[in-house]
């Protein structure tokens, strides 16, 4: 039976959505749903994170070490993402709240351990560190080097460019009267920028053979697992499976980039501003749900329609579009028409070096110098700002995800503290956290090299996604009014999603975390 309407900003009770830990929702009829182009833009963010992580280093990467082996688990990772993030819409959607504002809904004790997983994995600055080696190894050339291990290719100043870097993300979303806007037409502009140069490259370097060897490797070695003998481990590989997509709590941000957009009941909540350049906007504590008249749930349609298309097309295509062009270009260049690496390529297998690898061999396809080194340009310019897209969205999102977090739960009643004041603190604070651990990159080299602070941040990431998959499963399922919940399709996509990272998770920790801490 349908509910009649309720007024404006009356209590919805606990039997439509309990409030548990936090204030109730009020009642708000739902606006009406705009076409899905309309709604571009939080998508195409999310898209610019996953770019920096999955689609330039861990994917290509693999791809060089294994050839399509493992490319099965890449396609199965990101299709999950686009439903675990769409089920991460769904709250919003619903509420105006953050994903993370609902489960805090369900526990008071999810605000700490999501502020500590929104923290812990993404302050290594592995991405500002990765864009600085390109931009050196772009303006400056690399250094030869003779190890034990094999030859490296050393980039100049990276600390110091990759400080640069994080400094010049801080004060441009400093300088935006409105940070989500900026966010939006920085990422808008760069992940245009990265798919025109992927196109044009992939053009000029992929084989047919190398398709072939794509979906060879995806059908014929389907459920396959590293074993020693193929040079990585079950780490690499859940990093890379939680980056094939934007990956850990980044997912979790997406609605709050739909909630800044004012995507349905999130149009009611406000935004976060500059203290410096913008007007403060006045946010709400908490959020809205709208009565369930014919008229609201029909808008709700129109919304989810809308909003599942736009995430479709803006991240779901743009990543595996992405993905799939350059893991080709790396097997294109590294391996030859009958699938056997090329003589003398095992030179590239330390750390970031492959890319530096990719980057000679493009240069060497073309009988014209001037036409090679302008594509080798190209390529350095693409891993540039696929880097800078997932630096830029990684500050913005987890200052963001941590703002909403210690407003809605320790600060609520604070005026002192708006929603800008805290982002702008979080922000800085976690770019000077990133500059100490660069600095100590001069002590202790470790802390310098991409690669590993990536896969130390990824295979953290892997785990909370297992997490908040469960929590989702819950929120969405007993949480929500039924006309609205998840439907059966979606609800076994997230518990396939929970089993699938949950297995890669237990597998790691038994492989890989246990022997460590027994010695």
């Amino acid at each position: 039976m349908t509910k009649p309407a309720a007024p404006d900003d009356q209590l919805v009770p606990d039997e439509i959505i309990p409030h548990r830990h936090l204030p109730p929702l009020r009642f708000r009829d739902l606006p009406e749903a705009p076409h899905w182009t309309k709604l571009v833009g939080p998508s195409v963010i999310l898209a610019g994170l996953a770019l920096g992580s999955g689609e330039f280093i861990f994917w290509p990467y693999l791809t060089y070490k294994t050839g399509f082996v493992f490319f099965w688990a890449c396609m199965v990772g990101v299709l999950t993402q686009f439903f675990i993030n769409t089920e991460i819409e769904r709250w919003t959607l619903a509420t105006g709240e953050s994903a993370t504002t609902g489960f805090c809904r369900l526990s008071r004790g999810w605000a700490s351990v999501f502020l500590l997983l929104n923290f812990v994995p993404w302050v290594w600055p592995g991405w500002a560190t990765g864009a600085a080696t390109l931009l050196s190894w772009l303006c400056l050339g690399a250094q030869e080097v003779s190890t034990a291990a094999g030859v490296e290719y050393k980039a100049a100043y990276v600390p110091y460019i990759a400080i640069a870097g994080m400094l010049f993300v801080g004060v441009m979303l400093t300088a935006g009267p409105v940070v989500y806007n900026t966010v939006e037409k920085a990422q808008l502009w760069l992940v245009g920028l990265i798919c025109v140069i992927a196109v044009l490259i992939g053009c000029l370097v992929i084989r047919s053979d190398a398709v072939v060897a794509m979906v060879s490797g995806i059908v014929n070695n389907f459920g396959e697992l590293p074993t020693a003998v193929h040079g990585i481990d079950q780490m690499a590989l859940l990093g890379a499976i939680a980056f094939a997509g934007a990956g850990g709590t980044m997912n979790l941000g997406q609605s709050n980039f739909i909630k800044d957009k004012g995507y349905a009941m999130g149009r009611y909540v406000g935004r976060i501003t500059s203290p410096i350049t913008g007007n403060e906007e006045a946010t709400a504590d908490v959020g809205y749900h709208f009565p369930h008249t014919p008229e609201n749930m029909r808008r709700w349609r129109d919304w989810w329609k809308a909003a599942n298309i736009e995430h479709f097309v803006s991240f779901y295509l743009t990543c595996v579009v992405c993905l799939v062009l350059l893991a080709l270009n790396s097997y294109s260049l590294f391996y030859d028409a009958n699938g056997q690496m090329k003589p003398g390529m095992e030179r590239f297998g330390k750390d970031m070096n492959f890319v530096w690898g990719e980057a000679g061999l493009l240069e060497s396809l073309f009988a014209s110098p001037t036409v090679g080194k302008a594509i080798r340009f190209l390529f350095f310019v693409m891993g540039v700002a696929i880097l800078f897209t997932t630096e830029l969205g990684v500050l913005d999102a987890t200052s963001r995800i941590s703002t909403d977090i210690i407003k809605v739960n320790f600060l609520r009643e604070n005026d002192r503290w708006s929603s800008g004041r805290l982002y702008f603190l979080i922000l800085w604070g976690q770019i000077a956290i990133g500059c100490a651990i660069l600095l100590a990159g001069a002590v202790v080299p470790t802390f310098s090299q991409p690669l590993f602070l990536l896969k130390t941040s990824a295979a953290m990431n892997g785990g909370v996604m297992f997490l908040y998959s469960i929590i989702l499963l819950y929120l969405n399922t007993k949480i929500l009014p039924r006309s609205i919940a998840i439907t059966p399709l979606r609800f076994v996509m997230l518990v396939w999603a929970c089993a699938f990272f949950g297995y890669f998770v237990i597998l790691a920790v038994k492989l890989e975390v246990v022997p460590f801490l027994l010695g």
